[in-house]
């Protein structure tokens, strides 16, 4: 009996000790390495994480240090989102005709237009179901239903038949120190481009720290520059090298106070 217990606690420490080191790893990837069953290694990993000294996910494990730091940086990330979202709604002015992307961050500024009355257009199937203040008016592009964006050339077509926009507010999966915008979904270029075409104004690029990058290697074809002055909000947890090189390529960069 002693010895199939130091034979568990055995193999515990050697699921702590893996699980410390990668920081996060799959059940079969530990199964494999430790030459046990999958529901040997469950109901160790139960009796670790009742321990506090894991934290188990779907389809595996993470260390209490990474599993703290996903909690950290995914409050903090929103809250950094939130700020942005709230800061740009300072742009809108009583009677703008705004376009506005995929972008949940973007969508998300009209929350505080305020009394403000601003005409939306906008392929984002987020606005669906939501509530704005009086003064918003939502207008859908139309499309094909990728998620919850509306895709393809109809969209392309709607907007070249709708009003031109007195200000365009987009997101991007990232921005490049180069001044490149990178979108994970290609057809979404075209669109952006047309909103940028067709807005006689100013174009502001919504985006938090996080998705602000050295380089876009790794990325080819997703990314785009834009021909137009482009403002570029972000929060102050913004790498400082980063924005430097933003500004040196003429992109106006906006720190909004994030502590």
């Amino acid at each position: 009996m002693k010895n199939n217990r130091r034979i568990v606690e055995e193999r515990q420490q050697k699921i702590l000790q893996q699980v410390r080191e990668a920081g996060e790893i799959r059940t079969e990837e530990l199964s494999e390495q430790l030459g046990v069953s999958l529901m040997t290694l469950r109901r160790d990993l139960a009796l670790l994480e009742r321990r506090q000294l894991l934290r188990r996910t779907h389809g595996g494990a993470v260390s209490q240090e990474r599993a703290h730091a996903l909690r950290v940086f995914s409050g903090e990330t929103a809250r950094c989102r939130e700020l942005v979202s709230r800061y740009a709604a300072r742009f809108l002015e009583d009677g703008d005709r705004i376009y506005i992307n995929g972008s949940r961050v973007a969508l998300n500024m009209l929350q505080y237009a305020e009394e403000k009355r601003v005409r939306v257009f906008t392929n984002n199937g987020w606005a669906v179901g939501q509530t704005y203040p009086a003064g918003v008016q939502v207008n859908l592009t139309g499309g094909e239903v990728q998620g919850n964006l509306m895709m393809g050339e109809y969209v392309v077509r709607n907007l070249l038949s709708a009003p031109q926009a007195d200000k365009a507010f987009l997101g991007c999966a990232a921005v490049y120190e180069s001044g490149e915008f990178r979108y994970d979904i290609p057809t979404e270029i075209s669109i952006n481009e047309m909103m940028v075409s067709r807005t006689r104004g100013e174009i502001y690029v919504l985006a938090e720290h996080t998705k602000l990058q050295s380089h876009s290697s790794g990325h080819p074809g997703n990314g785009v520059t834009y021909d137009r002055r482009i403002t570029l909000i972000t929060d102050s947890l913004a790498d400082p090298e980063i924005v430097g090189s933003l500004r040196e390529s003429g992109i106006g960069v906006i720190l909004v106070p994030a502590r």
